[in-house]
């Protein structure tokens, strides 16, 4: 721990630096997997977490050949069992920040382990599976994300809103409003079929601002919430499919369907509890600024101002913590 609580600068020269200092200190490489354990929970204060030339050289700590079980005796019996598990964590380390090893890793395990050993083994299944995982989400974030709190709330609307493609996302400014107490950002979604339901509502209608909700950036996490209407009353049974020749309308003759009007399917928005007119993130998560959201939303939707909106702001995941605090401590 020593090696890396004694330097200023913490950036990825400084933490191969250390690793440096400790190789050239001993040619016998004592005291290696206590050193491995103090780096890797250095890692993330020096920014290295994500880097793969970090674990190579870490790796590289641990002396060449002398793990290697020289029968099959030695490999049953797990040989060196200490080492082998230090290696198993930089590898579950590497995975658990996303990052994949290359074949120079994998021939230094050989040279250190051996192909009996379990680090080898924990290799193989991660250059099976990990190449399979990386882009498996249909949300794909960036590999770094952006430190700014506004930014990082149009990612996770985006992702929220991604199923209505036509969801536009919008970005205010509370300065902008004369009375507005909450002098923060504003970042609001909102759809076509969202704007019409919500202009179908009648006048006195409650609707209500509900949150705040969470959803997770890689380890990061964003707190919105949604102005939710009443429930629309279930369509009723579709009494015709596609499959159905009874009624066959010759268009090219003009001859009308003997249904008077189509049947209508809801809207994604539309769920059993409520349905969803609008959604938001603000930078502090106030009920001031919740209420600068509705006031902007009336500029695109007059009916709002006719409606009773109401706020309950009482989250079920526990205490809000605003997005530019929660992004503040990730740093």
């Amino acid at each position: 721990q020593k090696y890396f609580t004694t330097t200023d600068q913490r950036n990825k020269k400084s933490f191969e630096g250390a690793i440096d200092i400790f190789t050239h200190k001993d040619n016998r490489r004592r005291g290696t997997v206590e050193f491995i354990y103090g780096a890797l929970r250095n890692m993330e204060h020096f920014g290295v977490h994500k880097d793969l030339a970090s674990y190579k050289k870490l790796m590289n700590v641990f002396p060449k050949g002398k793990y290697i079980p020289e029968n099959r005796l030695q490999a049953d019996f797990f040989h060196y069992p200490k080492q082998q598990n230090c290696a198993v964590k930089v590898l579950v380390t590497m995975e658990k920040n996303k990052v994949i090893p290359d074949e120079e890793m994998g021939d230094m395990i050989l040279n250190i382990f051996g192909k009996y050993g379990n680090p080898f083994k924990k290799y193989c299944r991660m250059m099976y599976w990990l190449p399979k995982f990386k882009n498996i989400s249909p949300w794909l974030l960036p590999e770094t994300l952006p430190h700014e709190a506004v930014e990082l709330a149009k990612f996770a609307l985006l992702q929220i809103t991604s199923v209505d493609p036509l969801t536009k996302l919008s970005t205010y400014n509370a300065e902008d409003l004369e009375q507005a107490t909450d002098k923060t950002w504003i970042v609001s979604a909102q759809s076509p079929d969202q704007k019409e339901l919500l202009a179908e509502l009648e006048d006195k209608t409650p609707v209500y601002v509900e949150g705040a909700f969470r959803v997770w950036l890689d380890n990061q996490q964003v707190n919105y919430f949604i102005l939710r209407g009443p429930p629309r009353p279930a369509p009723p049974p579709i009494t015709q499919t596609e499959d159905d020749i009874k009624d066959i309308r010759l268009w090219m003759d003009g001859v009308k369907s003997k249904k008077d009007k189509l049947d209508r399917h809801p809207t994604v928005h539309e769920q059993e509890d409520g349905t969803i007119l609008a959604i938001a993130a603000t930078g502090t998560s106030s009920r001031e600024s919740l209420l600068s959201w509705i006031r902007f939303l009336e500029r695109e939707n007059p009916v709002l101002s006719n409606l009773a909106v109401l706020f309950t702001l009482q989250s079920p995941l526990g205490p809000v913590i605003p997005v530019r605090e929660s992004s503040e401590l990730r740093r």
